[in-house]
């Protein structure tokens, strides 16, 4: 007893002389390594952020935990599995048991990606056998806005889809840097929000809608079904396809605006010159109608605005299948969808050998022809900004990057006759439905049949679009909305009175967005006498007067110089002895024009101003041959 007290007050007085009397400080280096230091930096994500264009965060790297366990020293698999299930609602009880179990083993995931508190809980259960990896999460704040255009990742943090995919390599090289797009979070939410409507509404298959400005970046691109995009792997294969940069959808009555462009830029046909609608067309068994039929002839805005089939068939028989061809060619309808996304498809055409009159008639109203909608939506943007062709962009512009450069595909005179156009399509015409106040909208409805799985079409099935610019007076934005399979409806019974075209279904959706989202954009509506002298100054007839000493086309001459032989083939004419070879040549010239743009800075712009005109400037180098090269 006197030992064991000895050595007790030895050791309290030892205690006491080693914390109190004379303390023990740690060494040096391992307070160097427990200490914080206020400069230390986070380290690098694997992957870079994604960005909208205003710097709000789509897509981000976050640190996070994988769950593993060494089987050999778990004692008891099922009570262990029990546990982690109870915690982990992701995991599947059976699996884990069967894993914990694998004795052989001395490695088996239970779980990729905990959260900080589900890391926390499985540490306190104090389970020997149970390990955590540290590593890296991708995730998308914004859950299923912009899910198509981001994409999603592996569990290795590669991309799998989307930006995701087609940028990879910039993202892991430069994760310090984030990835800026040309996207806006919020008008990417009411296009979403909008779209859906339309497509509950009328309890329609799908749908997509695509904004895009007057150089070809994309302000939203919606694709619905769509999904989460933090559920990239769960989502079901249907809702992961991104209907904007894929399909084969015929574009119905919105193809017009090609045709009535290609016209026009031809210098074969003129904004006043009329054409016979009076009664259907007959070629090989098929018959060409109107929806509506007016039984008189028409000038090109009546055609427009009416959705006139005939017309548009009268038309395009006038430039043939050669201009046909060069000017779809030219405006990118023959091309994979313009974009760097993976999943962008080809359209669907017939071959040139089969190219024959009732194709041409028919491709010139949508109809015998399809393609993915950014293609078409692309090459509208050409039609409306004074005829430059710019390949659509998902990336936003770099602080001091010079302007865009596209190819001048039309002249900008034509420009300006398709927006007057498209704007008495709003007034007047099929896209009624799409006219918000203040915002001198233009656009053109579209409403395709379905091909079934025989090729035909069916009788009771169709898509229903609707493309419109703001403000037309001076384009800013191109709206499009596709909306695929709509049915009618109880709900819409009393707006549609049982129609599914584009004018009841895509219009009102699209007059929906560009009311929201113009104020977002900076686009202020106009009011009073703004209002007034814009709206006067836009309105064109549907029936110009040529100018005078001008023989227009119509009744007493219906076929222009150098008008190919389908014209009067449809007409039931033998057409001229000697044609006019001179003025198709020069009609195909006119057709194929492509020629590099480049815009001019501003400062240049004002320093040029008092030497020549804004649009003395266009043309700089060499004729290039039809295509995206060298934008």
């Amino acid at each position: 007893m006197v030992f064991f007290v000895f050595a007790y007050m030895a050791l309290v007085l030892r205690v006491a002389y080693v914390t109190v009397i004379h303390p023990i400080k740690p060494a040096a280096a391992w307070l160097a390594a427990v200490l914080p230091h206020p400069n230390m930096s986070a380290p690098l994500p694997d992957r870079a952020s994604i960005l909208d264009d205003k710097g709000r965060l789509l897509a981000v790297s976050l640190p996070d935990a994988a769950l593993y366990a060494d089987p050999k020293q778990i004692v008891h698999p099922r009570e262990v599995a029990r546990q982690l299930a109870a915690l982990l609602p992701d995991i599947s009880l059976h699996q884990t048991e069967l894993r914990l179990s694998l004795k052989r083993s001395k490695f088996a995931y239970i779980d990729r990606a905990l959260t900080p508190g589900q890391e926390m809980a499985v540490n306190r259960l104090g389970v020997p056998g149970l390990y955590f990896l540290p590593g890296w999460a991708r995730h998308y704040p914004n859950g299923s806005i912009a899910a198509h255009i981001l994409g999603g990742v592996t569990p290795g943090q590669n991309g799998l889809a989307g930006i995701e995919e087609s940028f990879n390599k910039r993202l892991l090289e430069h994760p310090a840097i984030p990835l800026k797009l040309s996207i806006d979070v919020r008008v990417q939410d009411i296009v979403q929000r909008e779209l859906s409507r339309a497509m509950k509404d009328y309890d329609a298959r799908g749908a997509c809608a695509i904004v895009e400005n007057m150089t070809g970046r994309i302000v939203a691109m919606v694709s619905l079904p769509d999904y989460n995009a933090n559920d990239f792997h769960d989502a079901p294969p249907d809702a992961q396809i991104n209907r904007c940069i894929s399909g084969d959808y015929e574009p119905g009555s919105v193809m017009k605006l090609m045709t009535l462009a290609s016209a026009l830029q031809s210098g074969l046909v003129h904004v006043w010159d009329r054409f016979n609608t009076t009664h259907p067309l007959f070629v090989g068994g098929y018959a060409v109608t109107d929806y509506e039929p007016v039984h008189h002839w028409l000038a090109m805005p009546a055609i427009l605005a009416y959705s006139s089939n005939i017309g548009a068939s009268r038309i395009a028989t006038i430039l043939g299948p050669k201009l046909q061809r060069a000017w779809l060619r030219k405006m990118g309808f023959f091309n994979r969808a313009p974009i760097r996304l993976p999943g962008a498809q080809y359209g669907l055409w017939h071959a040139r050998s089969a190219w024959r009159l009732l194709t041409t008639m028919s491709v010139s109203f949508g109809n015998g022809i399809a393609m993915p909608p950014l293609t078409l939506v692309n090459a509208i943007v050409a039609d409306l900004n004074g005829g430059i062709l710019y390949r659509p962009s998902l990336l936003a512009p770099q602080p001091g990057a010079p302007p865009r450069q596209g190819i001048r595909v039309m002249r900008p005179d034509v420009s300006v006759d398709m927006r007057k156009m498209m704007r008495s399509v709003v007034l007047f015409g099929t896209g009624v439905y799409a006219n918000v106040p203040g915002y001198l909208v233009g656009g053109k409805t579209g409403t395709s049949q379905v091909v079934g799985a025989n090729g035909r079409y069916k009788s009771k099935l169709n898509n229903a679009s609707f493309v419109a610019a703001f403000p037309i007076n001076a384009p800013r934005y191109v709206v499009y909305a596709l909306v695929i399979h709509p049915k009618p409806t109880k709900k819409m019974q009393n707006f549609s009175h049982g129609f599914t075209t584009g004018g009841y279904v895509a219009a009102p959706a699209v007059g929906r967005i560009i009311s929201r989202i113009g104020p977002m954009l900076g686009v202020r509506p106009l009011s009073g006498p703004a209002l007034k002298a814009a709206n006067a100054k836009w309105h064109f007839p549907l029936a110009p007067k040529p100018p005078r000493s001008v023989i227009a086309l119509g009744p007493s001459h219906p076929f222009p110089q150098g008008a190919n032989q389908y014209a009067y083939d449809l007409a039931h004419e033998p057409g001229p002895k000697h044609p006019d070879r001179a003025a198709r040549l020069a009609a195909l010239k006119n057709i194929s024009q492509a020629v590099p743009f480049r815009p001019v800075p501003h400062e240049l712009r004002v320093a040029s101003s008092l030497t020549a005109p804004a649009e003395a400037r266009p043309y700089q180098g060499s004729v290039l041959r039809p295509a995206f090269r060298g934008t």
